[in-house]
């Protein structure tokens, strides 16, 4: 299932055609930010208008030199970026900022949720641009730039999946645009061309792989990029292939690059794409091509203002990548904004349409423009606790929340035990079954089953939330040579909730279209409308994490394991910003393969917790303090008659981040 990308803004009016003529015409003399105080005498400047000509817009395509040979023909690799931005300033002398998204799916595969793709007209030149971008921004003063990755539609070279190749192709146009590369007005000619109608200021946006590169060309600490937009984006491409030495898709790298690579590059990138499978062992080891695609570990590079945007209930790019990056981020304080909604891997253009381009447009004008308009100044997250209902926070996660370790503790029947503050002893049993899942296992987690171990508070007598990353310590015995565990938090309790585990992830389609920017013949602003995909549940799996147990020394290298003998290892949950509700429980999870979300180990092991050596650290707003007022005066958990239901994951590996 490709990175689609999704986004849009509250529906335009347009003036009768005279007026729009009228108002352009004026505009012609002025800058963005004297039409609009010409409109509003007395008001501070805060908003650009669309005071320019969509319709007359200038459209080019330029192909920039990347300094690499990618696939090996002896000539420097080119990577095509299709242009659209404004006459009138360029007329004028005026240079005018830039929002660039690049991207390996302009001709593969589509971009949004309407499958876009870019066009051209006989003279090369890009008659349509995918998504609201172009159309809604163009005509408040910015240019759009769209960049084809390396391998991809127009431009030369081979997809490396995230590595030097992929980030590079967007790094050149930004020092294109900056005055420090080098672009040809063709693919293959020698007559060069200046970004002279541009000031450099560069804001990256995308969705999933489009994201991806715009952390990891901010992660380069390139000049020129002053803010980024990703969406749903990768953080460390191992993560996206292994959690911890559990292989979580079939195939890999190699198969990524075939699917969105151009055919005029096929032929010349077998060499590179060797290189993708012999770099990405199913083993699960941490190698130098992982490094070489972690942004992470540059975090302290990045210059720009980060603006981030996710989907708690991805499955795709797991929210594991925006935790580690925002964290990262926040350690070396970067500027940050944070939007995180109650669907799979979705764009917020097809979950919140109106308030997030109003923002994105108000982010904009701040970042790229310089206008104090106090976005800045506003909460730092948006949080959507239930289907299109939405909460702020000031900072994120708060800054009340505390690391809060709790111990899971044995109870009166095997596999169903307590959780609370003091630590405890004892042990728990269970065999992996690779034909069940975190759904079967929430389903019956006040019952013994033998697959699982279930570890429940009593019913909440106040609200408890749970805000950033968490870690469960597990440590396991395990009867054969070979095993994988996975940690999952549940609420448990009745709710309605996005269907984040349908097809689209959380969304319905509608059939009627509302606009956002101006339109041509060739590039239509308007858009199919959405609405929220709901399903009624009584669970609801809110983190996770997986791990195999023979990295528990070092992801570096996966080892056997001696049967009989205890391992300890700490696993990653994925981050999240969840409130369990009065009258809920909360509950921990362990147990083996979590079926569909990642593969089994070699081995069906049986595995023994050491409940004094397992522990979780998670994110409480409030703290122990938090937890005791929460756990105070439940009665213990009890059984239910049958099962529970809940959203059933699909078989959501096999995606491509798109």
């Amino acid at each position: 299932m490709p990175i689609r990308t999704l986004i849009r803004r509250r529906f335009t009016i347009w003036r009768p055609l005279a007026t729009v003529v009228a108002v352009l015409m004026t505009a012609a003399f002025l800058t963005p930010a004297a039409a609009q105080a010409a409109g509003h005498p007395g008001r501070s400047v805060r908003e650009s208008r669309p005071v320019y000509s969509y319709a007359h817009a200038l459209r080019e395509s330029v192909w920039v030199d990347t300094g690499l040979d990618g696939d090996g023909d002896g000539k420097p690799d080119r990577v095509a970026a299709d242009i659209v931005r404004p006459a009138e300033p360029a007329q004028q002398g005026r240079k005018v900022p830039v929002i660039m998204d690049a991207s390996p799916y302009y001709s593969c595969c589509g971009r949004g949720n309407e499958n876009q793709r870019k066009t051209y007209d006989a003279q090369g030149h890009v008659v349509q641009m995918p998504l609201f971008y172009d159309n809604y921004f163009v005509p408040r003063g910015y240019a759009f730039v769209g960049v084809d990755l390396a391998g991809t539609n127009r431009s030369d070279g081979c997809v490396d999946v995230g590595g030097r190749s992929d980030i590079r192709s967007a790094k050149a146009v930004i020092d294109w645009l900056n005055g420090r590369a080098t672009a040809y007005t063709s693919r293959t000619g020698t007559q060069t061309v200046k970004a002279t109608w541009t000031n450099g200021r560069t804001g990256m946006i995308g969705k999933s792989w489009d994201a991806t590169i715009a952390n990891g060309v901010a992660a380069t600490g390139v000049q020129g990029l002053k803010t980024i937009v990703p969406i749903s984006g990768i953080s460390s491409w191992y993560d996206y292939y292994f959690a911890q030495g559990a292989p979580l898709y079939d195939g890999g790298p190699a198969d990524l690059a075939g699917y969105v690579e151009s055919d005029a590059a096929k032929p010349h990138c077998a060499a590179v794409q060797k290189k993708l499978t012999d770099g990405s062992p199913r083993s699960g080891d941490w190698t130098p091509l992982w490094t070489e695609r972690d942004y992470v570990k540059d975090a302290a590079k990045v210059r720009a203002s980060v603006f981030l945007v996710h989907g708690m209930q991805d499955l795709n790019v797991r929210t594991k990548h925006f935790g580690q990056w925002w964290d990262a981020l926040a350690k070396h304080g970067v500027e940050r904004k944070i939007w995180l909604s109650q669907t799979g891997h979705v764009d917020p253009f097809d979950y919140r349409r109106g308030a997030w381009v109003d923002t994105l447009h108000r982010w904009f004008d701040h970042e790229l423009l310089g206008y104090d308009n106090g976005i800045d100044r506003e909460p730092m997250a948006d949080i959507e606790r239930h289907p299109d209902q939405w909460v702020t926070s000031r900072v994120w996660p708060p800054q009340a929340t505390r690391g809060t370790v709790l111990h899971p503790a044995p109870g009166t029947r095997a596999g169903v035990g307590t959780l609370g503050l003091r630590p405890a002893t004892g042990t728990e049993t269970f065999t992996d079954d690779p034909k069940l899942s975190e759904t079967d296992w929430a389903a019956h987690l006040t019952t013994s089953t033998p697959e699982k171990s279930g570890f429940l508070t009593g019913p909440l007598t106040h609200d408890l939330r749970l805000s950033g990353s968490s870690t469960v310590t597990v440590t396991a015995t395990p009867t054969t040579t070979s095993a994988h565990l996975s940690a999952v938090l549940v609420d448990l309790g009745p709710d309605t909730i996005r269907d984040y585990a349908d097809a689209a992830e959380g969304i319905t389609t509608l059939t009627d279209r509302t606009c956002w920017g101006a339109s041509t013949a060739g590039d239509s602003a308007c858009f199919k409308e959405t609405k929220a995909k709901t399903a009624k549940v009584d669970y609801t799996v809110f983190s996770r994490g997986w791990a195999d147990l023979g990295h528990y020394a070092s992801l570096a290298k996966g080892v056997p394991l001696t049967p009989g003998k205890a391992y300890t290892l700490t696993l990653s949950l994925a981050a999240t910003d969840h409130v369990v509700p009065k009258g809920h429980r909360l509950a921990l999870i362990i147990a083996g393969t979590d079926k569909d979300l990642i593969d089994p180990p070699s081995t069906t092991p049986a595995l023994t917790l050491s409940l004094s050596g397992t522990t979780a650290r998670l994110p409480l707003v409030g703290g122990a303090s938090a937890f005791t007022r929460a756990t105070s005066g439940g009665p213990a958990a009890g059984a239910v008659a049958g099962g529970l239901d809940g959203v059933r994951v699909p078989r959501a590996a096999r995606h491509i981040p798109a």
